[in-house]
């Protein structure tokens, strides 16, 4: 299964060749701080994050490691990268070409996105300090055909997905060709585990319900059998009570083509059989 570190690292990996781009995914890198700062547990974030910011003759500081904290007593260090916004000036998601507003996406994910894979389906989500910043993200998503839903958490705002089809829609979007790939193998992979399942839950009440069906008949017939009525019955009924007990466990099917005639006149016998022992019940 595909870890969803990789599918951030492809995302990481993907130079914007146009300096629009490369702006525009900066930008997103620092959406979720609101500032010209992004913190990051993510070595290839950071260094996309410099990079970018080279690229465009941006000031950017080094990454420098912080201690944060984790769960219980254990410290998680970030990284800490100050670029200069307003060396990257204004940008407007309404003004944005496509290619833009996909770098954009792209960044936001890398900055204060997180994206969970497991067997049993994926999440993505935006961890946002502002709630105006995670309604603006929520509607650019929507945009971009992209279903999402807002939460708080701890005094941030989440912007989160659990639909497969919107998660697969934007990491499409994005260019993470690999999340893609994985998430619909899993998807056809539990669509065949589910319709398998389906069958051999019907094979397996089929199954039962033969079981109980033949017990019935087995006991009819030794009852017509003590009762000598067995004797005075027509031939097919006798021929098809000698089948059954010779073939317990066989299904209609079987004792048809054991007795040359078709599945419903075996089970017109057989039905004729239990309701000869109910007749003769006072």
């Amino acid at each position: 299964m595909l870890l969803a570190g990789e599918v951030k690292g492809e995302l990481a990996r993907i130079q914007p060749a146009r300096a629009c781009c490369r702006r525009a995914e900066l930008i997103g890198l620092l959406h979720g701080s609101g500032a010209g700062r992004l913190r990051t547990l993510d070595h290839a974030t950071a260094r996309t994050a410099v990079h970018l910011a080279t690229s465009l003759d941006v000031d950017v500081d080094a990454p420098r490691a912080i201690a944060g904290r984790g769960r219980g007593t254990r410290t998680r260090h970030h990284l800490d990268v100050r670029v200069d916004r307003a060396g990257l000036g204004a940008w407007r998601w309404r003004q944005a070409p496509a290619c833009d507003r996909r770098s954009f996406l792209r960044g936001a994910l890398l900055g204060s996105g997180s994206i969970s894979l497991t067997s049993s389906g994926a999440h993505v989500e935006f961890v946002l300090r502002a709630a105006d910043a995670a309604a603006a993200l929520r509607d650019l998503l929507a945009e971009m055909g992209v279903g999402s839903a807002l939460s708080e958490r701890r005094g941030h705002h989440v912007v989160y997905l659990k639909g497969q089809d919107d998660i697969v829609a934007l990491l499409g979007l994005m260019g993470a060709n690999r999340g893609v790939l994985e998430l619909e193998t899993q998807r056809v992979g539990r669509d065949v585990q589910s319709r398998l399942n389906r069958l051999l839950n019907a094979e397996e009440a089929n199954l039962g319900r033969t079981v109980r069906a033949a017990d019935r008949q087995l006991v009819a017939i030794d009852r017509l059998e003590r009762e000598g009525t067995l004797a005075r019955l027509t031939s097919p009924l006798q021929e098809t009570a000698a089948m059954r007990r010779r073939m317990p466990d066989a299904d209609l099917d079987t004792l048809g083509s054991a007795l040359g005639v078709s599945r419903s006149a075996v089970n017109h016998r057989l039905r004729k059989l239990v309701d000869l022992t109910r007749e003769e019940d006072p």
